[in-house]
C-alpha cells in the first residue's frame, strides 16, 4: 500500500507488538530496568502496570529477544479469562508439558518435575502473565502457590505480572498480603510526553528507511500528541491512517490540518448512530389533565400540544434525512478511495513488490 509510495521497507505503524520497533522512552527504559532487575534476582514477582496500548506487551517481547536461552526457559501467557484450574493447565501447556485429561495433582507433579529438571540443567524458569487485570483473586493466589516450588537455596519459578491499572486494586486487596510480600519490584508505565511522542514517530519511521519523505511540521506533531495523549497504540492507529491518506492524495508533507482531518474521520467512524424515528424522552409535552399514558401513546392532548409534537416530529425527520445524506456522502467517499486504490494496484508494473497489510493484535 503506502510503503512503496514512500519507499518504506515495511509498515512503520503496525498495531501488533513488534520488538524491532521498541522505543526507549523514559518510562519504557525504567520499566525494562525493573524487569532486568527482577531477572537478576531470580525469584519473586515483578509487577508492571500501564494504560491500554502503553506498550507493555512490546516491552515483554523486547525482553524475550534479549533473554539468554541457555540460561532461562520462559513461558508467556496472554489469555487470562480463566479459572484457577484452567490457569494451571495454561501454565503447564506454556512450558510445553502435556495437560489434557490430567488431574490437578498430576499437573502440579509434572510442573514440579519440569522445574527441577530445568534447575539441574543450570537454567531458570520464568513465567510472564499478560493482561493480569483479568485474573480473579483466586487465580492470583493459585499463581502465588506456584512460587512455593523451590530447592533448599533457590526458587524454581519466577513470575512477571503485566496488566492495566485496575490490577493494582487486586494486588492491594486484603487477601493479597502474601503475594505483596513476594513482589520485589513494581512499576507503572505512563504515557509519553510531547517530545517523546515526536521522537517515537520519527523512530518508527526511521526503522523502515524514512529519509524525510513524508515530512511533518510542528503543528502536525502537536496534533498527533493531542489526539494520542502519548499512548503508543493510539499513535500507531492515527499515523497508519495519516500515511494511507497521504498515499491516496499523493501527499509528501503534513500539517496540523491534515492530521486533524484524519482524527475527525476516525472519530466519526466510532460514533454511535442515533436510532431513526425514536422520539427523545424530553420531546413530548407534559400531560394535561385527563391524559392517558400507555406505552407512550397519548389521548386528549391540547391542540397546541399536538401541533408541537407534529413540528418536532418534522424536525426529527429532517434531521434523520440529513444524517442519512451525510452517511451516504461518507460511503461515496469510501467507495472512491477503494476505487483509487484498485486503480493504483492495477497500474503497478508486474513484478513490483508490495508489502502485505498487517492485521491487528
Amino acid at each position: 500500500m503506502y510503503e512503496s509510495f514512500y519507499g518504506f521497507s515495511a509498515k512503520p505503524f503496525q498495531l501488533r507488538p513488534d520488538p524491532h520497533f521498541f522505543f526507549g522512552s523514559k518510562g519504557h527504559k525504567r520499566a525494562m530496568a525493573y524487569l532486568e532487575y527482577g531477572l537478576s534476582q531470580g525469584e519473586g514477582f515483578i509487577v508492571i502496570t500501564g494504560e491500554v496500548g502503553a506498550g507493555k506487551t512490546t516491552l515483554v517481547r523486547n525482553l524475550f529477544n534479549r533473554l539468554p536461552s541457555d540460561q532461562i526457559v520462559a513461558a508467556h501467557i496472554v489469555n487470562t479469562h480463566l479459572d484457577p484450574d484452567d490457569t494451571l493447565r495454561m501454565v503447564v501447556s506454556a512450558f510445553g508439558l502435556p495437560y489434557e485429561g490430567a488431574s490437578k495433582t498430576d499437573l502440579l507433579t509434572r510442573l514440579e518435575k519440569f522445574l527441577c529438571d530445568v534447575d539441574h540443567q543450570g537454567r531458570r524458569a520464568l513465567l510472564v502473565i499478560d493482561e493480569a487485570q483479568n485474573l480473579s483473586a483466586r487465580t492470583v493466589e493459585e499463581l502465588r502457590m506456584l512460587s512455593n516450588f523451590q530447592t533448599d537455596d533457590k526458587s524454581l519459578l519466577q513470575t512477571f505480572l503485566l496488566g492495566q491499572p485496575e490490577f493494582r486494586a487486586t494486588l492491594h486487596s486484603p487477601g493479597m498480603q502474601q503475594l505483596r510480600q513476594r513482589v520485589i519490584a513494581s512499576y507503572h508505565l505512563g504515557p509519553m510526553d510531547a517530545q517523546e511522542t515526536r521522537a517515537y514517530v520519527e523512530h518508527r519511521l526511521a526503522t523502515v528507511g524514512w529519509k524525510g519523505d513524508p515530512s511533518f511540521d510542528e503543528g502536525a506533531h502537536a496534533a498527533i500528541y493531542a489526539y494520542s495523549g502519548g499512548i503508543p497504540r493510539k499513535v500507531n492507529t492515527l499515523m497508519d491512517r495519516v500515511l494511507l491518506m497521504g498515499y491516496l492524495e499523493e501527499m509528501h508533507a503534513f500539517g496540523e490540518q491534515d492530521i486533524n482531518t484524519v482524527v475527525k474521520d476516525i472519530s466519526e467512524e466510532f460514533d454511535v448512530p442515533d436510532p431513526i424515528g425514536t422520539p427523545a424522552p424530553d420531546t413530548l409535552p407534559d400531560a394535561a389533565p385527563g391524559t392517558d399514558l400507555d406505552a407512550g401513546y397519548r389521548t386528549d392532548l391540547h391542540p397546541a400540544g399536538l401541533r408541537t409534537i407534529d413540528q418536532r416530529n418534522g424536525e426529527r425527520r429532517a434531521s434523520s434525512v440529513e444524517v442519512l445524506d451525510e452517511r451516504m456522502m461518507r460511503l461515496e467517499k469510501s467507495i472512491v478511495s477503494v476505487l483509487s486504490i484498485l486503480k493504483k494496484i492495477v497500474a503497478t508494473p508486474q513484478g513490483a513488490v508490495t508489502q502485505p497489510m498487517d492485521n491487528q493484535e
